[in-house]
């Protein structure tokens, strides 16, 4: 590695009621891969956004370094200016322009006052070149994978002559392949003398692409450690404070009457066949595990199974022994069938309103009157979930927008819950969130099982799947791949049912 690049010393940064940063300390070698870990609410996020000036240098306290060289940011283009940019989870990118024009977007080289584009379409393919990346430039972005997408992302970034790239949990959405290549993608950078900050919950990753590893922890920085010199175990200790002996505390519960039963469902979307002849139960007090590659059916089951998706061509769903057929997800939640989906800012929050809004948007039956909504009641309940969920927030009235990752989630739990439900659908519960948090849902899910309740959850993690669940059914293609008893089961069983033809 080379020398210092990059550092920022005793950044303390403070929001109304809250102090998110209270003197973190971090630097960045030259051709260096550098990860910072730490639970939601951590300070991760708004370490980044000081690092790429979109919290300006005049609204926290510290200093930012460019080698020896103080710098002042007040703005993404300051940031960019410097050689640092930014990629985030949500991508900026636009799907209807093609892949050059995304890679010179806003920086469009021009020839007498007219865009060059014989130069936009050559640059592009020598950066998609030197970086061995098979992409074609003149394809429309929207016809690429989320993983190849975001190898545009990088290349656009790269194409500014950034020196230092951070990444905000750039494979939440990639499967395993697109992430292997990826990370072939960030060696190849460092060996160039690029410096990434590289922010992700998945110590897997950490580990295979690092350097060093920071861990923040209530706003402080923690610890600096050599990636080759330290362990998951310390890394997790540093992340929350506290010895984890079991990542995976499942509690197996005796199991009580079916629930729900799935009987050859066949479901169209837009009139091609997506699920096949689907089959399965669940009884009460257990967790079935759903997992498949990407595009295997598994959000599709749940989605449709709940009412918010596809056309039912065959087959039967019953919920507590009734059937349950061209149904809304309002008339699912009153049978006590209730869903949390994996995208929580789209479809589980309304997330510039409050907590409280949040957490009864499900439930407001429970509180109306002939006319009038019973605050009082709502209040009471809202808190009681409020409370028992551990929600790391001032009150109710905080904006959801403005908690972590793993807050968020809470909040959309509780409001799954406030509709007393019987059975629960979790579609990647923990995804985009850290070992702490991933815990506290993993209690959650061993409490609910423990009351009788039946808890189907799909996880692209296979050692979440083995870790949780009591039973697993791998989706193929649409279809049942493999169902099988929790027991003694290893990955490669798994796996081999989510790729063989039925």
């Amino acid at each position: 590695m080379g020398t210092l690049n990059f550092s920022a010393k005793n950044i303390i940064k403070k929001f109304p009621g809250v102090v998110a940063l209270a003197g973190v300390d971090f630097e960045l070698r030259a051709g260096e891969i550098h990860s910072i870990c730490g639970e939601n609410g951590a300070g991760k996020s708004t370490l980044i956004k000081i690092l790429s000036g979109i919290h300006p240098n005049n609204s926290y306290e510290g200093k930012l370094y460019l080698g020896d060289e103080s710098l002042e940011l007040f703005s993404l283009k300051d940031a960019e200016k410097a050689g640092i940019t930014v990629i985030y989870q949500e991508l900026a990118l636009i799907e209807e322009m093609t892949v050059a024009e995304n890679i010179f977007l806003g920086r469009e080289p021009t020839r007498n006052g007219i865009i060059d584009w014989h130069k936009i379409y050559s640059e592009s393919q020598q950066l998609l070149n030197q970086f061995q990346i098979d992409i074609d430039p003149t394809a429309c972005l929207g016809e690429l994978g989320v993983g190849q997408q975001q190898l545009v992302e990088i290349v656009k970034a790269l194409g500014k002559k950034s020196r230092i790239l951070i990444l905000d949990e750039p494979t939440s959405a990639l499967t395993e392949k697109e992430v292997k290549v990826l990370l072939v993608i960030l060696k190849k950078l460092r060996n160039e003398g690029i410096s990434c900050v590289y922010i992700s919950h998945k110590l897997d990753e950490v580990f295979a692409v690092s350097d060093r590893i920071t861990v923040l922890r209530d706003g402080r920085s923690i610890a600096t450690l050599d990636a080759d010199k330290t362990s998951r175990g310390e890394v997790i200790h540093c992340m929350v404070g506290r010895e984890i002996d079991n990542l995976f505390p499942r509690n197996k519960t005796s199991l009580g009457k079916t629930l729900l039963k799935v009987s050859n469902l066949n479901v169209t979307n837009r009139k091609k066949e997506v699920l096949k002849n689907i089959c399965f139960e669940v009884k009460a007090g257990e967790v079935l595990g759903i997992g498949g590659l990407m595009g295997s059916g598994r959000s599709e089951l749940l989605l449709h199974i709940f009412g918010a998706w596809g056309k039912r061509s065959s087959g039967t769903v019953e919920v507590q022994g009734e059937p349950l057929e061209k149904h809304t997800p309002a008339q699912s939640i009153k049978k006590g069938l209730v869903l949390v989906s994996e995208d929580r800012k789209i479809y589980g929050l309304i997330i510039e309103k409050d907590i409280g809004f949040n957490l009864s948007l499900s439930s407001l039956d429970m509180f109306s009157g002939l006319f009038l909504l019973d605050s009082q009641r709502e209040f009471v309940e809202n808190d009681k979930f409020f409370r028992s969920l551990k929600v790391k927030a001032p009150n109710l009235e905080s904006i959801v927008e403005n908690l972590s990752g793993g807050n968020q989630q809470k909040v959309v739990l509780g409001k799954a819950l406030m509709t007393d439900p019987k059975i629960i659908f979790l579609d990647e519960p923990t995804r985009g969130i850290d070992v702490g948090a991933k815990l506290e849902v993993y209690e959650l899910i061993n409490q609910l099982t423990e009351k009788g309740y039946a808890v189907v959850m799909v996880s692209s993690e296979l050692p979440e799947l083995l870790g949780m669940s009591d039973r697993i059914i791998m989706l193929c293609e649409g279809r049942v791949g493999g169902t099988f008893v929790n027991e003694n089961l290893e990955q490669e069983q798994l796996m081999s049912a989510a790729m063989e033809e039925n």
